[in-house]
């Protein structure tokens, strides 16, 4: 049974978290390096999502998952959170909070991109144009709008945001066909995570108790960011009567990013930074008009061959 307005409140809590990570991903980096962040904040995303899976008497369920969704959940493991949050917060880290965070953003356009070349759809010129339009916001920031020389002032950080943006459209594609349950999935996918950053951990450095301030960011990043903000996300398109008009509301979340980066973190937001993120998001709300025109078409077509057949499909 649907509930508009508890799913309307699910979302904008969803919103609102996912709109101060940029804010946390920065401050929290001020006090810790950042592979130390990714493991105390899958820790705490772990502790998180476990209590929510014990909460909705869900455990067994991981029990019940065969060879080859365990082999999934270990790639997907592999991409979100180790992957993924490790080339983030470096990215996090050289550039400006506003830039990293709307660079990142560009992931529903790489999705497009992957979606061409991994499912083999095919995409019309509207959607071309859209991905274009985006791609414009994106050079925008990268260059802080110095287009004619095309000057990077911070490629490292930008191919690192732009990145990350990769594999969470490779994620999504990888998710869209896992047809398990969501919280337990996650769960299971956080363990492996957790796996992979403890042995680089092993490898490559070690692990420190942190301060209390790097301590709290990374357990809000855990929280908020990797675990519960997932369920709320979740339970809003449960209940919701109409899930595209509550999945608009994630359009919001860049825009509260900006405000919650120049109160939090202080940085002064540059023009380039507003213009790149309307180009970007002009994009995505094009490309979406795109699949709206072509599902409201193909829904025409079946009823005039209903009529036609005469009920026939």
């Amino acid at each position: 049974m649907t509930n508009p307005r508890r799913s309307t409140i699910y979302a904008l809590l969803a919103v609102l978290f996912w709109s101060t990570m940029s804010s946390a991903f920065k401050i929290s980096l001020g006090f810790m390096a950042v592979d130390q962040l990714l493991f105390w904040s899958v820790v705490f995303a772990l502790i998180s999502i476990g209590m929510v899976l014990l909460a909705q008497q869900k455990a067994k369920l991981i029990m019940d998952m065969s060879r080859n969704e365990l082999l999934r959940s270990a790639l997907m493991g592999l991409i979100n959170p180790f992957l993924y949050y490790l080339i983030l917060f470096e990215a996090y880290n050289i550039l400006k909070a506003q830039e990293a965070g709307v660079l990142n953003y560009s992931w529903p356009v790489v999705l497009v991109i992957l979606s061409v070349i991994i499912l083999k759809q095919k995409i019309g010129w509207i959607s071309i144009l859209a991905i274009l339009i985006s791609f414009t916001g994106l050079l925008v920031i990268s260059t802080r709008g110095n287009l004619s020389r095309l000057d990077f002032t911070e490629p490292v950080g930008v191919a690192l945001a732009v990145g990350s943006a990769f594999l969470w459209a490779l994620y999504w594609i990888i998710n869209m066909k896992d047809k398990r349950e969501s919280v337990s999935k996650i769960f299971v996918n956080m363990l492996f995570g957790f796996v992979y950053i403890l042995l680089y951990m092993m490898l490559f450095s070690h692990i420190e108790f942190p301060s209390w301030q790097g301590l709290a960011g990374s357990a809000y990043i855990g929280a908020f960011e990797m675990g519960i903000t997932f369920v709320f996300w979740l339970l809003a398109l449960k209940n919701a009567r109409n899930t595209a008009k509550v999945s608009n509301l994630i359009f919001l979340s860049p825009f509260m990013a900006l405000f919650f980066i120049r109160i939090f973190v202080g940085e002064q937001i540059l023009f380039t930074t507003y213009i790149g993120l309307m180009l970007i998001v002009s994009g995505i709300l094009l490309q979406q008009v795109s699949i709206w025109h072509i599902q409201l078409v193909y829904g025409r077509l079946v009823l005039w061959k209903r009529k036609v057949g005469g009920g026939r499909n």
